[in-house]
């Protein structure tokens, strides 16, 4: 007994007196070891991040953000294709050191990682066809029998039509980048999603499909990045964000995929 406390007490000093290289390194540090930054994307949300099926390169506001953190660290980055159902199980199978792609903060994502400071404000809103647009002011207007509102699946758009709709039929629907042609071919109503891409869908269907409402979305979100639980990580890509805003760097880039 006093052989096995002795070793016990002799564990827990030698613990006490280990020297601070001995501490885990950060992930920060892996990273400029490494030389890689390892961005999970899923390539399907535009104007934050699409791939080019013929090439397989991605870009959008995003991808070109990840460059320019990229650059900030003086590392390469190394873009790791998810979806957005998988999105939760490749962040915890640390698939890569950051999920950037129009990435919403939500309380169950923080369980796991931590956010950047946001980058965007924004919320849930309709997009339809133009000539419908007047139907679907709010959610009372939208959730009713014969309404079809269709979604992408496993992300925020789906959990806030499931949250929000109890008579309206959801369409799940799941390619992401061909969703807007549905609305646009009358197979469904509307698609609430959030403001920023109702807004860059609008321009891509040019009188077709209208954003409802964009700056006056149903609730209250927000985009940020989403990083492997790494405190040194968290603070470089914080700061690194501060200077992109103050420096008007950011601004450019937000002007040139969403305005």
């Amino acid at each position: 007994m006093i052989r096995t406390l002795l070793a016990g007490l002799a564990a827990a000093f030698a613990f006490i007196a280990a020297p601070s290289g001995a501490q885990e390194v950060s992930r920060l540090d892996r990273i400029l070891q490494s030389g890689t930054l390892r961005v999970g994307t899923t390539g399907d949300y535009k104007p934050f991040t699409s791939k080019d099926s013929a090439t397989g390169q991605f870009s959008g506001f995003d991808i070109d953000q990840a460059e320019a953190l990229g650059k900030a660290l003086g590392v390469k980055v190394e873009f790791v294709q998810t979806a957005w159902p998988d999105l939760m199980k490749d962040f915890e199978a640390q698939k890569f050191d950051i999920a950037m792609g129009g990435v919403s903060v939500t309380l169950d994502r923080q369980k796991k990682g931590f956010f950047s400071a946001p980058y965007l404000r924004e919320g849930k809103t309709p997009i339809a066809k133009c000539e419908n647009a007047s139907k679907f002011q709010t959610l009372e207007d939208i959730d009713k029998p014969g309404v079809k509102a269709i979604v992408n699946p496993g992300g925020t758009n789906e959990r806030f039509a499931r949250g929000s709709l109890k008579q309206a039929a959801i369409v799940v629907f799941p390619d992401n980048t061909k969703i807007f042609d549905e609305i646009a071919a009358g197979k469904a109503d509307l698609m609430m999603t959030d403001s920023s891409e109702t807004r860059f869908q609008q321009k891509q269907h040019p009188g077709v499909l209208c954003a409802v409402h964009p700056e006056k979305p149903f609730d209250f979100a927000e985009k940020a990045y989403w990083i492997q639980r790494d405190v040194p990580l968290k603070q470089f890509v914080d700061q690194w964000l501060h200077l992109s805003q103050e420096t008007g760097a950011m601004k450019a880039l937000l002007t040139k995929w969403l305005d």
